[in-house]
């Protein structure tokens, strides 16, 4: 199982590696009770990776997640894991979500306010975000990244339906 790593998707007007966890899947099928009823994004868990070091597209990174912000994009629940390379100077330092603030002030409002209005130039409306708005904690990203695992098991198996997805 590949829950500790995550692929570098793009590094385009953004501060931070932005990938994605491997092995994970947002069911579309499913509500989540907890973030307003909204249903998976038909996509893999995303990550961002606050570290200091800038990732290459494609390069697979080993990450600590840290905690997890609940975007609803469109109606569409699409975590965002908030997480660190195990390879940066300061992963030792961060631990959860708490430790974010003490170490890296200011990165979640500014994560959160950057995927809340990146559509905006679109002419799409802001995104939003359950959970009060806040990240949750650590112990709560490993459970999104494990149902989402778990989606993804099911998924494969095909004991649940792929809908638009390819799975050749």
């Amino acid at each position: 199982m590949f829950l500790n790593q995550f692929t570098c998707l793009l590094r385009y007007n953004i501060n931070w590696n932005y990938g994605l966890l491997p092995q994970t899947w947002e069911d579309p099928s499913f509500a989540n009770h907890e973030v307003d009823g909204a249903f998976g994004d038909n996509d893999p868990v995303d990550v961002v990776e606050i570290g200091d070091s800038r990732g290459k597209i494609g390069q697979i990174l080993k990450v600590k997640p840290l905690g997890a912000l609940a975007m609803i994009d469109e109606g569409e629940l699409d975590w965002k894991i908030v997480a660190i390379s195990l390879d940066d100077p300061r992963a030792s330092l961060v631990n959860d979500v708490d430790d974010v603030e003490k170490h890296f002030p200011g990165t979640l409002t500014a994560i959160r306010d950057w995927f809340r209005d990146y559509k905006i130039p679109d002419g799409k409306p802001a995104n939003k975000f359950g959970l009060g708005n806040k990240a949750a904690n650590k112990d709560y990203a490993l459970q999104v990244i494990t149902e989402a695992n778990e989606s993804w098991a099911k998924l494969v198996k095909r004991s649940t339906p792929s809908g638009e997805l390819s799975l050749v």
